[in-house]
């Protein structure tokens, strides 16, 4: 392995760290509704653990409320069971083939909440991108101890590390402050 390697290695990680923290944001819950607050929602498929996204079509009927229709008839029920059973805060009702799930504005208490959540996923990210970078200098240190690389370019590696360290907890603070405003706004 050379340094180019560990370098590349690394951007890549972070990315997938990042990558993660957006999914992550996208499912904190805020005053509108969003189709893919529903993506992480499992349901009980012929006995198989299946995400909603696979046995039922999710639209946006209005700004408050989203359509899950499921493809087969008798799956209505598991859903709307698995909609209720996710802790999401949602009631969902049936109409004949066609689940509404109305999300109810959020409290300025509840809002708080999840700005607390959006913060504690931006640690839990900003961890998994300094456990990296500290990965990146152990594999620094390998290579300078193995005589794979001079000391000079260690140093100047760990420095890039450092500044792409830096670049990705700048972008994490960039999305974190984005999807507070979007959860505080009224």
């Amino acid at each position: 392995m050379t340094i180019a390697d560990v370098k590349k290695s690394t951007d890549q990680r972070m990315h997938k760290s990042i990558e993660t923290l957006k999914a992550d944001l996208a499912k904190v819950r805020t005053g509108r509704a969003h189709v893919g607050m529903l993506d992480h929602i499992m349901v009980d498929y012929y006995g198989n653990p299946t995400q909603l996204t696979q046995v039922a079509n999710v639209t946006l009927v209005d700004a408050r409320t989203l359509g899950v229709q499921p493809w087969e008839k008798k799956m209505v029920s598991v859903v709307e069971k698995a909609i209720r059973d996710a802790d999401l805060g949602l009631n969902p009702s049936t109409q004949g083939d066609l689940i509404r799930v109305p999300t109810p504005a959020l409290t300025e208490e509840r809002r708080k909440e999840m700005v607390k959540l959006v913060k504690s996923e931006a640690e839990d990210a900003k961890i998994a991108i300094r456990n990296i970078r500290r990965d990146a200098n152990e594999n620094f240190k390998k290579l300078l101890k193995d005589k794979d690389c001079s000391e000079d370019d260690e140093r100047r590696a760990q420095d890039d590390i450092q500044k792409l360290t830096d670049k990705f907890v700048a972008e994490i603070d960039k999305l974190v402050v984005d999807k507070e405003k979007e959860v505080l706004t009224v």
